[in-house]
């Protein structure tokens, strides 16, 4: 569903630069670790997005995380592929999640790298242009929404199938590492069984210059959890 005041050119508008944005995670106010996000154009017509996440400091003791997500993309930002490697605690598994446009399908395969064996695999029906999460956070940098105004998009982690919403709530600066920046807060209603059974609240700061960059994330999850930030820290041209 298309917000009113954007166009097909502001929803569809992909990037072509190649570049990495890199992230400090923070959690109960020590450094949990980082996250690093690339984007390159794709061999052939599409994209292809990584995302690496890596604990740090006492979180990393405490329980370690190395994950590396990947996915392919089309110029339209609809998902082709995706493939997840998570090292997570004494947890290695592997996802893949495969996107037949012409069927209209996603099938999703994941397996236990330690047991050998399939832990889930399952099939659903998705509308023709689906994001997984890299290509749904482009599309929602590509949106230029007015506070109060919201939209949906379709998503899929391969599992489960919503249309999220997004809302645009307000207008806030923003101070990072990388700098101070003039932004636009969303909540991205992902997680309380929409697609993610947990809990949580998701926030997320776009700043409002042509480069249209996620500045700061934040999940809200319960209180025994707490809150998890993400923070720019350095953007870099590949």
């Amino acid at each position: 569903m298309m917000a009113r005041g954007a166009s097909p050119a502001d929803e569809l508008k992909p990037a072509s630069d190649r570049y990495a944005l890199h992230y400090g995670v923070e959690w109960r106010m020590v450094r949990a670790g980082i996250v690093r996000s690339t984007w390159t154009p794709a061999p052939g017509d599409g994209y292809q997005a990584d995302l690496h996440m890596e604990s740090a400091g006492l979180v990393s003791k405490l329980f370690r995380v190395n994950d590396d997500y990947r996915a392919q993309l089309s110029k339209q930002l609809c998902g082709s592929s995706v493939l997840f490697k998570a090292e997570e605690g004494k947890r290695i598994r592997e996802t893949n999640v495969t996107f037949d446009r012409t069927s209209g399908k996603v099938s999703y395969l994941e397996r236990d790298l330690i047991k050998n064996n399939v832990v889930l695999a399952k099939e659903l029906q998705v509308p023709d242009c689906t994001f997984e999460y890299l290509g749904a956070l482009h599309h929602l940098r590509n949106l230029k929404l007015n506070a109060g105004q919201s939209v949906t998009v379709p998503i899929t982690d391969g599992k489960k199938f919503a249309q999220v919403k997004v809302e645009a709530q307000e207008r806030e600066q923003i101070k990072t590492p990388a700098g101070t920046f003039q932004t636009m807060r969303y909540e991205v209603h992902l997680f309380n069984g929409v697609i993610i059974p947990k809990s949580a609240r998701m926030f997320v700061w776009i700043s409002e210059d042509a480069r249209r960059l996620p500045v700061q994330l934040r999940l809200r999850m319960q209180f025994l959890i707490g809150t998890i930030t993400l923070q720019l820290e350095k953007e870099e041209q590949l």
